[in-house]
């Protein structure tokens, strides 16, 4: 019998296609696949979300209607985040119009690494306003983050400017999410919950493609925020193999 971890966890991934090569006809796959994969009568739960770039938005909702299934998007220059502010802004603005439930978006790593800790805390102020009712996750890019202190910090600055989760990577990079990173991100949710009463999620990303790997991240939300902070509303995953990998196990 498979871990009933397992079942949990599969509620809670942001099931993902992020590529330049994606074409109408993935994105349509991935969200067929994803409601298909739900089946109440064994117990298996349906995905979080399916996180896409803005131009599928549309698309995506469309295939996703009545199932339960939210859409996530990517936007505000991912992966880098290296676009004038304004840049930005318009990206997120046009996938809420497009029917975004969720905004996936990045951090200025280079202002952060330089000192300019103001600039990374208005950026994100602006993008939490200009998707005040989606869920906004605030991807840190830990791999490029060269301390501890700089990921605490990021950590901290997007909590401080609005994010409902804190996410650890695009996996766009050859590091991505890791256990210390996520430690220290989800070390700074408790601080935050234990000064302010209020618990921001987190979202491991990035390279994350077993079971295994996926019970490691579940377990380390457990031990440091609770187990009732293992549900969706607080705990997702990015993922695009491990999604398969743990139907297969489920079923």
């Amino acid at each position: 019998m498979s871990d009933p971890r397992l079942c949990q966890i599969f509620s809670c991934i942001d099931n993902t296609t992020l590529e330049g090569a994606d074409t109408q006809q993935k994105v349509t796959q991935l969200c067929l696949d994803s409601v298909a994969m739900q089946n109440p009568a064994v117990g298996i739960p349906h995905v979080a979300a399916v996180c896409v770039y803005p131009t599928f938005v549309n698309l995506a909702k469309s295939k996703l209607a009545g199932s339960g299934i939210h859409v996530a998007s990517v936007a505000g220059a991912f992966p880098a985040g290296q676009s004038p502010l304004e840049v930005k802004l318009a990206e997120v603005q046009y996938a809420v119009q497009q029917g975004a439930d969720e905004i996936d978006t990045v951090i200025s790593r280079g202002a952060l690494i330089e000192g300019d800790a103001q600039r990374v805390f208005d950026e994100l102020y602006a993008i939490r306003h200009a998707c005040p009712s989606q869920t906004l996750k605030v991807i840190l890019e830990t791999g490029e983050l060269p301390s501890p202190t700089l990921i605490a910090q990021a950590s901290d600055i997007a909590i401080s400017a609005g994010a409902d989760f804190i996410k650890t990577s695009t996996g766009k990079i050859s590091v991505s999410a890791t256990p210390e990173s996520a430690h220290i991100m989800l070390s700074r949710i408790a601080e935050h919950y234990k000064k302010t009463g209020k618990l921001v999620g987190f979202k491991a990303a990035g390279g994350i493609s077993t079971p295994e790997q996926a019970l490691l991240y579940f377990q380390l939300v457990e031990e440091i925020l609770g187990p009732e902070y293992t549900k969706k509303q607080y705990f997702r995953i990015g993922a695009s193999r491990l999604t398969s990998r743990l139907f297969q196990l489920l079923t």
